[in-house]
């Protein structure tokens, strides 16, 4: 739940494709040291390279990519294209523009594949709120969850947790995106990724831990909230323009 090369490819190609920076500083910001491929795209053939994916991207009209983050039961953000909703579900995340949804899907450990979508029409965008509203929700869906949290006793099988814990009280903005990013959407993105490692072990039974079926199901119910608020505070960060 902490790594979104969607989000990343969201913000950097907007970044690019709006002139707030360098070709070779988005495409290595995305990439990384892996290697990416984009198929699907229209006009192109077979798997292409993610630095001449980018430049169809421009070439094909597109000036913004947005996150979108769906679940079970929450697809909002995605459009109707035949065989987008089941992939997208299954890597959880997607980037969003106006002529194409691209859907990244790890191949090995430093190859990652992303499989394009053409919009036929022009795709409305996703409603968004607004930064504060979504770091509002992160800061109750804490304050909610923390009894629960608590009662988990996660830091008695996972030493890593109080730090991970403490850390929202001094959050570190999320380091790899643009120099003018929004502050706001940096430090709650830091955040975010903080509760999102502690559900991760919250969300996992315990090593040796008898949790039956009626535990585990009460357990989910009250951390999903907490789930449902660190999605939009991601979205959110990733998706944040500077004016």
């Amino acid at each position: 739940m902490h790594d979104f090369p969607a989000g990343r490819l969201a913000v950097w190609a907007t970044a690019w494709l709006t002139g707030r920076t360098s070709f070779d500083e988005a495409l290595h910001a995305v990439t990384g040291d892996a290697a990416h491929r984009v198929s699907g795209l229209p006009g192109t053939d077979g798997a292409v390279p993610l630095g001449e994916a980018l430049s169809s991207l421009r070439g094909l009209g597109e000036t913004r990519l947005r996150l979108v983050l769906p679940a079970p039961g929450d697809v909002r953000g995605l459009p109707a294209v035949p065989g987008l909703a089941p992939q997208a579900l299954e890597a959880g995340q997607a980037a969003v523009g106006d002529r194409v949804v691209l859907v990244p899907e790890p191949i090995g450990p430093e190859v990652l594949q992303w499989t394009a979508f053409e919009l036929h029409s022009v795709a409305p965008p996703p409603v968004e709120g607004t930064l504060r509203a979504a770091s509002g929700g992160l800061d109750l869906a804490i304050t909610d969850s923390a009894r629960t949290l608590a009662e988990l006793d996660l830091a008695r099988w996972h030493p890593e947790v109080p730090e991970l814990l403490a850390g929202l009280a001094r959050p570190k903005p999320a380091p790899g995106l643009p120099d003018d990013h929004d502050p706001l959407a940096l430090s709650m993105l830091g955040r975010a990724l903080r509760v999102a490692a502690v559900l991760d072990l919250a969300m996992a039974d315990a090593p040796g831990a008898a949790v039956n079926h009626a535990q585990a199901a009460r357990r989910d119910a009250a951390l999903r909230p907490l789930a449902a608020a660190v999605r939009e505070a991601v979205t959110a960060a990733y998706n944040a323009v500077p004016r």
